[in-house]
């Protein structure tokens, strides 16, 4: 980002009716990073967003909007929840992760009321890892008086659970099969960020993308030659992931990709499958106090030392709260005091050369979205440079 772009930010923030830390996201880049994800879609293969990457009803109304995608992949409960209240006859949600039955139980004997058709019986596909989860489904299915969907969760090399081999996932299939009139087999899920994390001299990222793909299509066509009655046309073929989505666009087994974090691009997805996509959520907060030096308790007398020292020691600076898990990216030269650490008033240090006053604003770029958005009451929406209406955060509980 340009020393032009965060000096507009900081005098629109300067403008803004208070001054407290908050979350901005610039739509321009988002919507320039959706137009590259479309680019990288093979035709035949839909956009699912990742809800827990873009926590915010609004933002994520935003992206459905902007993608023509109705398919969303949730994490957490909470969030289903309140989805479930805005989502509508065509919405299809995939689960991201194993539910404990519990969990799940307690969604639907807690199910919020829509007006706009939303089935949650017949729309969601609960995602499940092994035999037993299999089985669980189907009992709480029974409890309830209603069939669900299930998805299996197959491991493609990244070894964190699902099915890992063949025999596992007919034991599995011919559970839901002995059960159809419980559980309805929706498709497969199996993600990859292996693929392009593992360093290259324990597997290149060709290899780890071959021997991922290679297994899915195994798995497919087990379906299809074993289970002949649970195959359809309309089964999702799940994976990907925002560092590997650009990967699947040729010669790939899923016919549906999930995504979220690339279109914010917070720090942990600068890679080079990801290096055409901008960055587009912040963290800004307000100084609260300048001084020139730094001054640390119990050292005053070293004040001039601890100024020849380091060159960044030459101002200090304290903000409103802080220690996110974000790294300070404007003005350029600002860095946390590693000894003075709060998450009250975070003491910073700065050059002489870095020109900053009480009232500008500091920016940081998260490290993932969906820890750090959640600490925050509201998305502060950035179009042109100027701030919208902002949007709430889905509750975490």
């Amino acid at each position: 980002m340009s020393k032009p772009y965060f000096e507009q930010l900081n005098q629109t923030l300067k403008n803004y009716q208070r001054a407290i830390p908050c979350l901005l996201i610039d739509l321009d880049k988002v919507d320039e990073n959706l137009a590259i994800l479309k680019k990288n879609l093979h035709s035949n293969t839909s956009f699912r967003i990742v809800v827990k990457s873009l926590p915010s009803m609004e933002l994520v109304q935003y992206v459905m909007q902007k993608a023509s995608t109705e398919k969303l992949m949730v994490f957490h409960q909470p969030f289903l929840t309140a989805l479930s209240k805005n989502l509508t006859a065509t919405s299809d949600v995939l689960l991201g992760k194993p539910m404990p039955i519990k969990t799940a139980q307690y969604f639907y004997q807690n199910l919020p009321e829509s007006n706009q058709g939303f089935n949650p019986f017949q729309q969601i596909q609960w995602l499940v890892d092994t035999k037993e989860r299999i089985q669980e489904y189907i009992d709480l299915a029974k409890r309830l008086g209603q069939p669900l969907r299930l998805n299996l969760e197959i491991d493609v090399g990244l070894h964190r659970g699902g099915f890992k081999d063949i025999p596992q996932l007919k034991a599995g299939l011919q559970l839901i099969e002995q059960h159809k009139e419980w559980v309805r087999f929706a498709g497969l899920m199996g993600y990859d960020p292996h693929v392009v994390k593992l360093p290259s001299f324990i597997r290149s990222k060709e290899k780890a993308y071959r021997l991922a793909n290679q297994f899915y299509e195994e798995c497919k066509e087990t379906i299809q030659q074993d289970f002949p009655n649970l195959w359809s046309d309309d089964l999702t073929f799940n994976g990907a992931g925002s560092p590997t989505i650009a990967l699947h666009k040729n010669n790939s087994p899923l016919n549906d990709v999930s995504a979220g974090s690339c279109l914010v691009m917070p720090t942990t997805f600068d890679m080079p499958t990801l290096e055409s996509y901008q960055a587009a959520c912040f963290i800004a907060s307000p100084v609260l106090k300048a001084f020139e030096g730094t001054t640390l308790p119990a050292l005053e007398k070293m004040k001039s030392l601890l100024n020849l020292i380091s060159s960044s020691n030459r101002q200090s600076f304290y903000i409103y709260g802080g220690f996110w898990k974000a790294d300070y990216c404007y003005p350029t030269g600002v860095k946390q005091n590693s000894l003075f650490i709060s998450t009250n008033q975070t003491m910073l240090n700065a050059p002489s050369s870095v020109q900053l006053k009480v009232d500008d604003f500091v920016f940081l770029r998260p490290h993932q979205s969906e820890f750090v958005f959640l600490q925050f009451g509201n998305i502060l929406p950035i179009r042109n440079g100027q701030i919208e209406s902002p949007w709430s955060i889905l509750k975490n509980y």
